[in-house]
């Protein structure tokens, strides 16, 4: 489930889709080291393919977008805190052609 504050961002993604139409990316979903690598790796997938279908859904062709799931592999903050797990529980996206 995507939340709302997300919207802002994503609309401004949709944006630079609309403005660059021959770039494609990539999104890529992360999660914190809470629960099994199984679990986040799905997590992850599922975080990453909800954002690939808001774009879809504002007209981003889907052949444009690839996503992945990374689960806890590539976290960018400590998971020995809340705050710390809070930012590592994101989705980022990659250009990988324009």
């Amino acid at each position: 489930t995507l939340r709302s504050e997300s919207a802002t961002e994503l609309n401004r993604l949709v944006k630079m889709l609309n403005d660059v139409p021959r770039m494609t990316i990539e999104i890529s979903g992360h999660t914190d080291n809470v629960g099994s690598d199984a679990y986040n790796k799905k997590l992850s997938e599922d975080r990453a393919k909800a954002v690939v279908d808001y774009l879809v859904e504002q007209g981003i062709a889907q052949d444009r977008l690839t996503y992945a799931g990374y689960g806890e592999t590539q976290p960018i903050a400590d998971n020995d805190s809340e705050e710390g797990r809070q930012i590592n529980r994101r989705t980022e996206f990659k250009v990988l052609s324009k």
